[in-house]
């Protein structure tokens, strides 16, 4: 077992390194106050977002952008809550979802990009807020590399408490690798939160077509197809500006269940380099929890779990470090978060194999 552990490091150790080096790599777009081209259709899919959709609008209102060039579409997914909406300052419309197929968000995009005015289309969750320049960080990003698909950051507002704490660095791995994926140029991963395609390139990729039964994947599924297809055209769009920022959950279950949600897409991913990825964590992740419970019980050298666990801890960690300095944000409960994530990690990973998870009020299943 040492042999296998000590190749399962070693190979993770060398994928984290390589994706450090391509975050590095990810050099911070050049602003130019140039003319503003692009016309936008924010797509905005909701269920039962009375709380946060009032604060999207809100901080949508201050963007710096022309009102005539863009538009929010609020696609409304059998919400069963009462939303106040008052005037803004931008033109804005309420569809209700088409519903076709397992996947909600899918049918609520497709249901919007159908009526959309414009030639980009942008989707975001209703429980983000945007920075002013939003749009217009985005358009210069798209007149510089001509681009037809193009990602960009997400990270959580700031709370207190271990809970978010360990959300946080989750979550920061996550957009870590994300950011590395673009910068050694196999891209496989980024978030629907923050997402932007033109609307013709979406219709010749024929959408969500062929993952419509996996209730997530949004995201991931759209942007493996366009890298297969014509991987120049998608891109990173690395400006703090052009991120936004959401809401981490407030209990252990709903985290538990976001996460399963959001690892049931790896079964379905067609890039080899992203299934790599996911068995690699996945690995490394199960060896550590199997080699400390043998530990406990004298069954595996202490010294051989520590040097293992240590050095997994340091590279996750200079990931980690890389990811909150760009996004500006704290890392707290390193310690504590880097024990506990193994057993987390693998469990949800176990889980979303066979179980069945809750989103939304709805039940989905694997």
């Amino acid at each position: 077992m040492i042999s296998l552990l000590f190749i399962i490091l070693f190979t993770y150790v060398f994928f984290i390194v390589a994706l450090i080096f391509g975050f590095t790599k990810m050099k911070p777009i050049i602003f130019y106050d140039s003319s503003i081209k692009t016309k936008f259709s924010i797509v905005v899919p909701f269920r039962n977002e009375a709380e946060n959709l009032p604060k999207l609008l809100a901080s949508l209102s201050f963007l710096d952008y022309p009102k005539e060039l863009y538009e929010v579409m609020l696609v409304d997914d059998d919400s069963d809550d009462d939303i106040l909406i008052t005037n803004y300052n931008f033109y804005f419309t309420i569809i209700k979802n088409e519903r076709k197929s397992n996947s909600p968000k899918k049918d609520a995009i497709e249901t919007a990009i159908k009526t959309a005015k414009h030639d980009w289309i942008i989707t975001t969750d209703a429980d983000c807020l945007v920075e002013s320049n939003w749009l217009k960080i985005l358009d210069n990003y798209i007149q510089q590399s001509q681009k037809k698909m193009i990602a960009a950051g997400v990270y959580y507002l700031p709370k207190k408490g271990f809970l978010h704490a360990f959300q946080n660095l989750d979550f920061l791995s996550l957009q870590g690798v994300t950011i590395g994926s673009f910068g050694i140029e196999l891209p496989f991963m980024c978030n629907g939160a923050n997402f932007a395609y033109r609307k013709d390139f979406f219709y010749e990729l024929n959408g969500f077509q062929g993952n419509e039964k996996i209730a997530s994947g949004d995201d991931v599924f759209l942007l493996q197809k366009a890298i297969e297809k014509e991987k120049n055209a998608v891109g990173f769009c690395m400006h703090y500006q052009s991120t936004v920022k959401t809401h981490s959950v407030d209990k252990w279950s709903d985290l538990f269940f976001q996460r399963v949600r959001w690892a049931s897409k790896s079964t379905g991913y067609s890039s080899f380099f992203g299934k790599t990825i996911a068995l690699l964590v996945f690995g490394i992740n199960l060896i550590w929890v199997l080699s400390f419970m043998l530990c406990v019980f004298n069954l595996f050298p202490l010294y051989s779990f520590l040097f293992y666990a240590g050095i997994k801890f340091l590279i996750d960690s200079l990931l980690l470090f890389q990811a909150s300095s760009y996004f500006k944000t704290r890392i707290n409960w390193l310690l504590l978060s880097s024990f506990l994530y193994p057993f987390f990690s693998t469990s949800v990973a176990i889980y979303s194999l066979f179980g069945k998870y809750k989103w939304k009020g709805r039940q989905f299943k694997k």
